[in-house]
Protein backbone atom coordinates (compact mmCIF):
# COMPACT_ATOMS: atom_id res chain seq x y z
CA UNK A 1 0.00 0.00 0.00
CA UNK A 2 1.30 3.24 -1.03
CA UNK A 3 0.78 6.04 1.72
CA UNK A 4 0.10 10.18 1.05
CA UNK A 5 2.16 12.68 2.65
CA UNK A 6 -0.69 13.29 4.77
CA UNK A 7 -1.23 9.72 5.60
CA UNK A 8 1.97 9.62 7.18
CA UNK A 9 1.90 12.74 8.90
CA UNK A 10 -1.89 11.50 10.83
CA UNK A 11 0.29 8.21 11.45
CA UNK A 12 3.18 10.60 12.71
CA UNK A 13 0.59 12.07 14.79
CA UNK A 14 0.27 9.21 16.80
CA UNK A 15 3.75 9.27 18.57
CA UNK A 16 2.55 11.36 21.57
CA UNK A 17 -0.41 8.90 22.08
CA UNK A 18 1.78 5.95 22.58
CA UNK A 19 3.92 7.82 24.65
CA UNK A 20 0.78 9.55 26.94
CA UNK A 21 -1.01 5.20 27.44
CA UNK A 22 2.51 4.11 28.18
CA UNK A 23 3.18 6.70 30.94
CA UNK A 24 -0.71 6.29 32.07
CA UNK A 25 -0.63 2.25 31.89
CA UNK A 26 2.66 1.61 32.88
CA UNK A 27 5.45 -1.06 31.70
CA UNK A 28 3.61 -3.96 31.85
CA UNK A 29 1.36 -2.59 28.53
CA UNK A 30 3.60 -2.99 25.32
CA UNK A 31 1.57 -0.41 22.29
CA UNK A 32 2.59 -0.72 18.85
CA UNK A 33 1.96 1.37 16.23
CA UNK A 34 1.95 -0.23 12.73
CA UNK A 35 2.18 1.53 9.37
CA UNK A 36 0.70 -0.70 6.41
CA UNK A 37 2.61 0.53 3.72
CA UNK A 38 5.26 -1.92 4.51
CA UNK A 39 3.93 -4.95 6.45
CA UNK A 40 7.68 -6.75 6.30
CA UNK A 41 8.46 -3.45 8.56
CA UNK A 42 5.19 -1.96 9.66
CA UNK A 43 6.33 -1.11 13.17
CA UNK A 44 7.16 2.55 12.82
CA UNK A 45 7.04 2.84 16.86
CA UNK A 46 6.26 0.73 20.03
CA UNK A 47 6.51 1.28 23.90
CA UNK A 48 7.81 -1.09 26.46
CA UNK A 49 8.98 -3.58 23.63
CA UNK A 50 11.22 -5.51 25.90
CA UNK A 51 7.87 -8.04 26.37
CA UNK A 52 8.47 -9.40 22.86
CA UNK A 53 11.77 -8.10 22.11
CA UNK A 54 10.34 -6.20 18.92
CA UNK A 55 11.68 -2.97 17.80
CA UNK A 56 10.93 -0.32 15.03
CA UNK A 57 10.98 -2.27 11.67
CA UNK A 58 9.69 -5.06 13.07
CA UNK A 59 7.05 -6.85 10.68
CA UNK A 60 3.37 -6.91 11.36
CA UNK A 61 2.03 -10.03 13.30
CA UNK A 62 -0.43 -12.61 11.72
CA UNK A 63 -2.99 -12.14 14.55
CA UNK A 64 -2.39 -8.14 13.89
CA UNK A 65 -3.72 -9.24 10.36
CA UNK A 66 -6.56 -11.47 11.28
CA UNK A 67 -7.80 -8.78 13.54
CA UNK A 68 -7.65 -6.27 10.85
CA UNK A 69 -9.10 -8.59 8.37
CA UNK A 70 -11.91 -8.75 10.94
CA UNK A 71 -12.44 -5.04 11.33
CA UNK A 72 -12.29 -4.47 7.60
CA UNK A 73 -15.14 -6.92 6.88
CA UNK A 74 -16.93 -4.50 9.45
CA UNK A 75 -16.57 -0.85 8.14
CA UNK A 76 -18.38 0.47 11.15
CA UNK A 77 -16.01 -1.29 13.96
CA UNK A 78 -12.89 0.54 14.06
CA UNK A 79 -11.51 -1.83 17.04
CA UNK A 80 -10.86 -4.96 18.80
CA UNK A 81 -10.58 -6.14 21.82
CA UNK A 82 -9.67 -10.31 22.59
CA UNK A 83 -7.17 -13.22 25.07
CA UNK A 84 -4.34 -14.18 23.45
CA UNK A 85 -1.07 -15.38 24.49
CA UNK A 86 2.49 -14.90 22.70
CA UNK A 87 5.11 -17.20 22.51
CA UNK A 88 6.01 -17.88 25.62
CA UNK A 89 2.22 -18.48 26.74
CA UNK A 90 2.04 -15.68 28.60
CA UNK A 91 -1.42 -14.33 28.89
CA UNK A 92 -2.39 -10.67 27.08
CA UNK A 93 -5.37 -8.85 27.43
CA UNK A 94 -5.14 -6.80 23.86
CA UNK A 95 -6.63 -4.14 21.43
CA UNK A 96 -6.43 -3.24 17.88
CA UNK A 97 -7.48 -0.32 16.74
CA UNK A 98 -7.69 0.76 13.30
CA UNK A 99 -6.03 4.24 11.98
CA UNK A 100 -7.52 5.69 9.02
CA UNK A 101 -5.94 8.19 6.70
CA UNK A 102 -7.07 10.05 3.39
CA UNK A 103 -9.82 9.17 1.52
CA UNK A 104 -11.09 6.79 4.48
CA UNK A 105 -8.53 4.27 3.92
CA UNK A 106 -7.30 2.07 6.60
CA UNK A 107 -3.25 2.84 6.89
CA UNK A 108 -1.98 1.67 10.48
CA UNK A 109 -3.41 -0.46 13.15
CA UNK A 110 -2.78 0.74 16.81
CA UNK A 111 -2.56 -2.39 19.34
CA UNK A 112 -2.28 -2.24 22.80
CA UNK A 113 -0.79 -5.61 24.62
CA UNK A 114 -1.45 -6.07 28.59
CA UNK A 115 0.54 -8.40 30.28
CA UNK A 116 -1.92 -10.49 32.15
CA UNK A 117 0.56 -11.92 34.38
CA UNK A 118 1.99 -9.34 35.58
CA UNK A 119 2.71 -9.13 39.53
CA UNK A 120 -0.42 -7.55 41.17
CA UNK A 121 1.81 -5.18 43.53
CA UNK A 122 3.37 -4.09 40.33
CA UNK A 123 0.19 -3.22 38.29
CA UNK A 124 -1.32 -1.55 41.61
CA UNK A 125 1.76 0.46 41.63
CA UNK A 126 1.06 2.16 38.12
CA UNK A 127 -2.32 3.39 39.41
CA UNK A 128 -1.10 4.48 43.16
CA UNK A 129 -0.25 8.09 43.68
CA UNK A 130 3.71 9.20 43.34
CA UNK A 131 4.58 6.40 41.42
CA UNK A 132 3.66 8.36 37.64
CA UNK A 133 5.06 11.22 36.10
CA UNK A 134 2.60 14.04 38.03
CA UNK A 135 3.81 15.86 40.54
CA UNK A 136 0.73 14.72 42.98
CA UNK A 137 -3.04 14.44 42.80
CA UNK A 138 -4.64 17.17 41.67
CA UNK A 139 -8.92 18.06 41.94
CA UNK A 140 -10.09 17.66 38.57
CA UNK A 141 -13.67 19.01 38.03
CA UNK A 142 -16.24 16.99 35.99
CA UNK A 143 -19.25 19.27 35.47
CA UNK A 144 -21.90 18.66 32.22
CA UNK A 145 -21.15 22.15 31.12
CA UNK A 146 -18.93 24.77 29.79
CA UNK A 147 -21.13 27.32 32.40
CA UNK A 148 -20.49 25.13 35.24
CA UNK A 149 -17.24 24.84 34.89
CA UNK A 150 -16.82 28.52 34.87
CA UNK A 151 -19.20 29.05 37.95
CA UNK A 152 -16.93 26.45 39.69
CA UNK A 153 -13.57 28.05 38.39
CA UNK A 154 -14.10 31.70 39.75
CA UNK A 155 -15.74 30.52 43.20
CA UNK A 156 -12.47 28.47 43.89
CA UNK A 157 -10.01 30.89 43.00
CA UNK A 158 -12.13 33.67 44.76
CA UNK A 159 -12.14 31.79 47.91
CA UNK A 160 -8.59 31.05 47.46
CA UNK A 161 -7.71 34.67 47.20
CA UNK A 162 -10.22 35.81 50.32
CA UNK A 163 -8.50 33.05 52.61
CA UNK A 164 -5.04 34.53 52.22
CA UNK A 165 -4.40 37.56 54.09
CA UNK A 166 -1.20 38.81 52.35
CA UNK A 167 -2.84 39.21 49.31
CA UNK A 168 -3.90 43.21 49.61
CA UNK A 169 -7.69 44.02 48.76
CA UNK A 170 -6.34 46.28 45.78
CA UNK A 171 -5.07 43.25 44.23
CA UNK A 172 -7.40 40.35 44.75
CA UNK A 173 -9.34 40.57 41.58
CA UNK A 174 -5.82 40.12 39.52
CA UNK A 175 -4.75 37.58 41.75
CA UNK A 176 -8.02 36.33 40.94
CA UNK A 177 -8.16 36.68 37.34
CA UNK A 178 -4.47 34.99 37.35
CA UNK A 179 -5.55 31.89 39.05
CA UNK A 180 -8.37 31.65 36.36
CA UNK A 181 -5.59 32.24 33.38
CA UNK A 182 -2.93 29.92 35.09
CA UNK A 183 -5.67 27.75 34.61
CA UNK A 184 -6.68 28.55 30.63
CA UNK A 185 -10.28 29.24 31.80
CA UNK A 186 -10.02 32.49 29.54
CA UNK A 187 -9.97 30.17 26.61
CA UNK A 188 -13.63 29.45 27.14
CA UNK A 189 -16.28 31.26 25.52
CA UNK A 190 -17.94 34.30 27.05
CA UNK A 191 -15.15 33.96 30.24
CA UNK A 192 -14.31 36.92 30.32
CA UNK A 193 -18.29 38.64 30.42
CA UNK A 194 -19.21 35.89 33.26
CA UNK A 195 -15.61 36.66 34.88
CA UNK A 196 -16.38 40.78 34.99
CA UNK A 197 -19.91 39.86 35.84
CA UNK A 198 -18.99 37.88 38.83
CA UNK A 199 -16.06 40.28 40.34
CA UNK A 200 -18.20 43.23 39.93
CA UNK A 201 -15.76 45.00 36.87
CA UNK A 202 -16.05 45.92 33.32
CA UNK A 203 -14.77 43.66 30.65
CA UNK A 204 -12.11 46.24 30.17
CA UNK A 205 -10.87 46.10 33.69
CA UNK A 206 -10.54 42.50 32.95
CA UNK A 207 -8.93 42.84 30.01
CA UNK A 208 -6.09 44.94 31.70
CA UNK A 209 -5.58 42.48 34.28
CA UNK A 210 -4.85 40.21 31.98
CA UNK A 211 -2.41 42.48 29.66
CA UNK A 212 -0.17 42.80 32.71
CA UNK A 213 -0.32 38.89 33.62
CA UNK A 214 0.56 38.24 30.12
CA UNK A 215 3.71 40.53 30.64
CA UNK A 216 4.41 38.98 33.40
CA UNK A 217 4.61 35.38 31.82
CA UNK A 218 7.33 37.07 28.75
Amino acid sequence: MKLTETDRKILKSYDTVLDGLADYLGEGCEIVLHSLENLEQSVIKIVNGHHTGRRVGAPITNLALEMLDEIQKNKNQTGISYFTQNKKGEPLKSATIVIRGENDRTIGLLCINFYLNMPLADFLSVFTQGNGSGAGAQAEVFLDSSHGLLEDAVASARQAVSCNPSILPSLKNRNIIRMLYNQGIFNMKNSVDYVASQLNISKNTVYMHLRYIKEEHR
